[in-house]
């Protein structure tokens, strides 16, 4: 056979029926193709005021005042609860721990952030990351930031690597740069959890 009779002429379309077919597929919706990942966001504000301990990711931090709250004021680790909940969905700080219970009163952030962890789990879902910023004045932060960021990864069973803590001043302005409050912003990256049996036959 000559070459020549290989060769396609113009016009024509080689493709297969079953390309052609999904030339007129409706794409994927946004929604399918990223329902395995989630983020969300958080953030907190206390007061300051005195005669109540400074706890941030809890690290007790020396100062003469302390965040106004139910339970330790704990703005970091409370913005992170909010982050995690958000992206999973299950709502916010104040519907799992209200201010309005007992059980909460003077009690450890860090138990909510390990409570949030089992909400999570029990959703489906695994921590991924998380990425926080404290807005304080003073006292300085940045020599505590570590110890925060190994205890916030031990509530939330996660490396130290995953839990990102950075702290910033109010540069003088508002409420924050005059020294009256605390605040903290969080951002999380979770992931939803797949059954191995559907990794493999996927794979399959």
């Amino acid at each position: 056979m000559k070459a020549a009779e290989h060769q396609v002429k113009p016009g024509i379309d080689i493709r297969s029926s079953r390309d052609k077919s999904r030339l007129h597929e409706p794409p994927h919706p946004p929604s399918e193709l990223l329902t395995s990942i989630r983020t969300g966001i958080g953030n907190d504000l206390h007061r300051l005021i005195p005669g109540r301990k400074l706890i941030l990711g809890g690290v007790r931090i020396p100062f003469a005042r302390g965040p106004a709250g139910h339970s330790d004021g704990d703005a970091l680790a409370h913005a992170i609860c909010d982050a995690l909940l958000g992206a999973a969905a299950l709502g916010d700080i104040g519907r799992h721990f209200p201010d309005t219970s007992p059980k909460w009163r003077g009690v450890s952030s860090l138990l909510f952030l390990r409570h949030v962890r089992k909400l999570l789990q029990h959703a489906g879902y695994a921590i991924v990351n998380v990425d926080a910023t404290v807005g304080l004045e003073r006292p300085r932060l940045f020599p505590h930031i570590p110890l925060m960021q190994k205890k916030l990864a031990q509530a939330l069973g996660l490396k130290a690597g995953q839990v990102s803590v950075k702290a910033k001043t109010g540069e003088g302005m508002d409420a924050l740069g005059r020294g009256e409050a605390v605040r903290a912003d969080a951002v999380a990256l979770i992931s939803k959890l797949v059954e191995k049996s559907r990794v493999e036959k996927s794979r399959s």
